[in-house]
C-alpha cells in the first residue's frame, strides 16, 4: 500500500511540473511581442542614448566622435537656460500629473452613477482619446487663436480676448489643457473599471455606520482604488514626461522657451542644431528624472499594499 501512495504522490508531482512547465511556456509565448517590443523600442534606444552621451563631436557629425565622459552632463549643467527646462518640466509634470488624474476621477465616479444615457456620456468623454494628438492639438490650435472661436465667446461675454499660445505666460499653461483634454477620458475608464470592481458590501457598511458621501469617499472608495489611481498616476506621468508633439506643433517651444520641455529640447537639440551627443545626454536626465518619479509612486503602491 506503501508503495502504492509513493508512486501516486510521485505522479501527481510530475503531472504538476509538467502543467508548470507548460504554464511557463504559455507565458513566454504570450509575452513575447511585449518584450521584444519593449526591448527595442525603449531599452536598446535608452542603452545607445546612455553610451552616445559620453562622446562629443562638432555638430552635423563633421568629426568622429571622441570620448568625453561625462563633459556633455557638465556643459549642460553650466547652462542657465538648460536648468531652467529642467526645473520648467518637473514643475509642469508636478501640477499638471495630480490635476489630470482627479478631472479623471471625477468623471469616473459621474459616470459610474445613475445617469440617463450613460453609455452615450461615457463615449462622448473618451472620443478625445480616440483622436490622433495632431488632429487634437490643430483643432485646438485653431480654436484659441487670436481671432479664434475661444476669444469670439470671451469677447462676447464681455471679456478681453487672450493671447494664449503666443503669450510666455500662458503658452505652457494651454499645451496642458490640450494634453489634459487627449488624456482624461483615456484615463476615465481605468477608474471605471476600479470603481465597478469595488464590492458594494463596503458601502453598505459604510451607510450602515451614517458615512456621509465625503466620508465614504475618502475611507471606502480612495482607499480601496489606490492601485488603479497608482497605475493612472504612472502612466500619466510617463506620458507627460515624454509630452512632444502639441509643442512642437503649437508654440515650438516658445514664445521666449516658456514651453520648451525638456523632451522637445533634447529634440530640438540633436536634430535642429545636430548635436546628437548633447541631445543623449538630455535624454538620459528625462529618463533618470522620470525613473525617479515612477520610482517614487511605486514606492507609495508597495507601502499602500504592506499597509
Amino acid at each position: 500500500m506503501r508503495s502504492v501512495k509513493e508512486d501516486t504522490r510521485k505522479a501527481s508531482a510530475q503531472q504538476s511540473r509538467r502543467k508548470s512547465h507548460s504554464d511557463v511556456i504559455w507565458a513566454i509565448v504570450f509575452l513575447a511581442p511585449a518584450l521584444i517590443a519593449i526591448l527595442t523600442v525603449r531599452i536598446v534606444p535608452g542603452i545607445s542614448a546612455a553610451y552616445s552621451s559620453l562622446f562629443k563631436a562638432l555638430p552635423g557629425g563633421l568629426s568622429v566622435p571622441k570620448f568625453d565622459g561625462l563633459g556633455n552632463y557638465v556643459k549642460l549643467f553650466s547652462n542657465p537656460e538648460f536648468i531652467d527646462t529642467l526645473v520648467r518640466t518637473i514643475v509642469f509634470n508636478v501640477i499638471i500629473n495630480p490635476v489630470q488624474v482627479m478631472i479623471s476621477l471625477a468623471l469616473a465616479v459621474l459616470m459610474t452613477r445613475r445617469l440617463a444615457l450613460q453609455g452615450v456620456w461615457r463615449t462622448l468623454l473618451f472620443i478625445p482619446a480616440t483622436i490622433p494628438i495632431v488632429g487634437s492639438s490643430i483643432a485646438w490650435g485653431a480654436g484659441m487663436r487670436q481671432d479664434g472661436p475661444i476669444n469670439a465667446v470671451i469677447k462676447a461675454l464681455g471679456g478681453k480676448p487672450q493671447p494664449f499660445f503666443t503669450s510666455p505666460s500662458q503658452a505652457l499653461f494651454c499645451v496642458g489643457v490640450v494634453a489634459t483634454w487627449v488624456g482624461v477620458g483615456y484615463w476615465m475608464i481605468f477608474l471605471i473599471a476600479g470603481l465597478e470592481d469595488i464590492p458594494t458590501e463596503y458601502y453598505e457598511a459604510a451607510s450602515i455606520d451614517r458615512a456621509g458621501p465625503f466620508r465614504t469617499f475618502f475611507s471606502v472608495t480612495v482607499p480601496l482604488l489606490k492601485r488603479q489611481l497608482l497605475f493612472v498616476l504612472v502612466s500619466d506621468t510617463v506620458a507627460n514626461f515624454v509630452l512632444f508633439v502639441p509643442i512642437q506643433m503649437l508654440t515650438n517651444g516658445g514664445p521666449q522657451n516658456s514651453s520648451t520641455v525638456l523632451m522637445f529640447d533634447a529634440y530640438r537639440t540633436t536634430f535642429t542644431f545636430s548635436s546628437r551627443n548633447l541631445g543623449s545626454a538630455e535624454v538620459v536626465i528625462l529618463m533618470i528624472v522620470m525613473l525617479a518619479a515612477v520610482g517614487i509612486q511605486f514606492l507609495l503602491l508597495r507601502e499602500g499594499d504592506d499597509r
